[in-house]
């Protein structure tokens, strides 16, 4: 493909898939963007690191080609466009890349630049590993507890933008739909019949297909990375047809698609009953996984019988403490989610979950770890192989070009990158030696003002101490 402002290097070659997996070259090109405020310091810092991580690991046989291409306020200035589409079509035939922290247009334009890019090239994954790094400064007790990965979904739930500002055409549209056609939801409209051109509209689409991929990769990563068991966060109880169909989608997937590797969690109180008590009584084991089982209707009771008895079916592959060798599928709602992974953090490992929990749990981790100036994230298509890699964090203007921010959200993307790419050794490189500069209190301000003995380092340096260290 042809471009017009991006320079393709010409001793690099193209990521490819093949029989559905990623072919990486030895020396691939990869599109990068600097990002808007901070970005370009952090981006100095960070490419340092991993071009010296792929040197020490592999010698003169890998290299990188770095490809700059454009989005974001130096890219508006540069050529009037916020998101170029030669940037999406720069991400698109190169597979992946990664960029620093970008600035979204206020008022105009495209509603998120990050959106767009994950929409325009279905990146519908948002992986954020969330791990604490000894000595980093934490406002809870025990950090080192916290040890997951996020799948978020990212392309579908309010993030989907469709959104109507009150008064507007499309929200009179919708409300005046409403009130013609669904009388009785329209009621719901709090005060749709007395103020309805002051009602805004939001409309929150979450699909089977949609649900179906982001859990399938959330199991099958899983499974490769020998994690103890996957949780479905949800707000079910409350939105019984989106997200409650999100729980009610990956069960059915888990179970239809990876039957003999996993075991949901009601499965294994159901099979364990029998492994203590092999003549339990079918109605004695469903009055032992539901407390209330007595006070529901005949027609749940029959329900709870009827799981306990399919269950009962998985003996042969499950039964004698076979089960404690399967992954745990299991759920929870939003928002006890939110409580739990502060008071037992441990008890949680892959968490898949629409788009917005999981922009409300990633944040929330990564402040019990150091905060979001350390919290990697990845965009990803695992059909395809597109991946986007990227800074989590805002850009910070008022500290740009001051040589001061934590770099550590890039570094940490890239190392997710190059492990995206089979480059396993390079990326356990920067791990390690990230681990091993923060335990020597060398660290950037962020970090130096909560941490005693600290020595505060620029961006550029702490990157020079990492690099020290690899």
């Amino acid at each position: 493909m042809a471009y017009t402002h991006v320079q393709v290097p010409a001793d690099g070659a193209k990521i490819t898939t093949r029989n559905g997996a990623l072919s990486v070259p030895d020396n691939p090109i990869l599109p990068f963007i600097r990002g808007d405020g901070t970005g370009p310091d952090i981006w100095a810092a960070s490419v340092r690191v991993f071009d010296a991580a792929v040197q020490k690991c592999y010698g003169p046989k890998r290299k990188i080609h770095w490809m700059e291409v454009y989005a974001g306020e130096e890219s508006f200035r540069k050529f009037g466009d916020w998101l170029p589409q030669e940037t999406v079509d720069a991400f698109n035939e190169f597979l992946v890349g990664i960029k620093g922290p970008l600035t979204t247009p206020v008022g105009k334009g495209i509603r998120s630049l990050n959106v767009a890019l994950r929409q325009l090239l279905d990146l519908y994954v948002c992986l954020r590993p969330v791990k604490y790094f000894n000595g980093v400064p934490s406002p809870v007790k025990h950090p080192e507890k916290v040890d997951m990965v996020i799948f978020r979904e990212n392309t579908e739930d309010i993030y989907a933008g469709i959104d109507f500002e009150a008064g507007s055409e499309n929200a009179l549209k919708v409300l005046s739909f409403l009130k013609a056609e669904m009388p009785k939801e329209f009621k719901k409209v709090r005060f749709g019949a007395e103020a309805i051109s002051e009602v805004g509209v939001g409309i929150k689409p979450i699909s089977r297909p949609g649900v179906e991929r982001l859990v399938r990769a959330s199991i099958e990563y899983a499974l490769r990375f020998n994690r103890k068991n996957v949780t479905f966060v949800h707000k079910g109880n409350i939105m019984k047809f989106t997200e409650g169909a999100f729980r009610d989608w990956g069960y059915a997937l888990a179970k239809r698609d990876f039957r003999d590797q996993i075991v949901t969690q009601r499965e294994s109180w159901i099979i364990d009953n029998v492994d203590r008590k092999a003549d339990i009584a079918v109605e004695d084991n469903a009055k032992a996984i539901d407390p209330g089982y007595d006070m529901m209707t005949p027609d749940q009771q029959a329900d709870i019988r009827s799981e306990v008895e399919q269950t009962l079916k998985l003996m042969p592959t499950h039964g004698k403490g076979q089960w404690k060798k399967k992954l745990m599928v299991k759920d929870s709602i939003a928002d006890i989610t939110l409580q739990q992974v502060l008071t037992r953090p441990d008890e949680f490992d892959v968490i898949a979950t629409p788009n917005l929990n999981g922009d409300y749990l990633s944040d929330a981790l990564a402040a019990q770890v150091g905060g979001i100036g350390i919290a990697p994230g990845g965009n990803i298509n695992y059909k395809s192989g597109h991946a986007i890699f990227e800074a989590t964090h805002g850009t910070a203007p008022k500290y740009a070009n001051l040589d001061k921010v934590n770099p550590g959200s890039v570094i940490l993307s890239g190392e997710m990158m190059l492990r995206y790419m089979g480059w396993v050794e390079a990326a356990d490189a920067i791990l390690s030696a990230l681990d091993k500069t923060i335990d020597q209190k060398i660290v950037t301000y962020d970090f130096a003002r909560l941490m005693q003995g600290a020595k505060e380092a620029k961006c550029s340096e702490f990157g020079s101490a990492i690099i020290a260290n690899l």
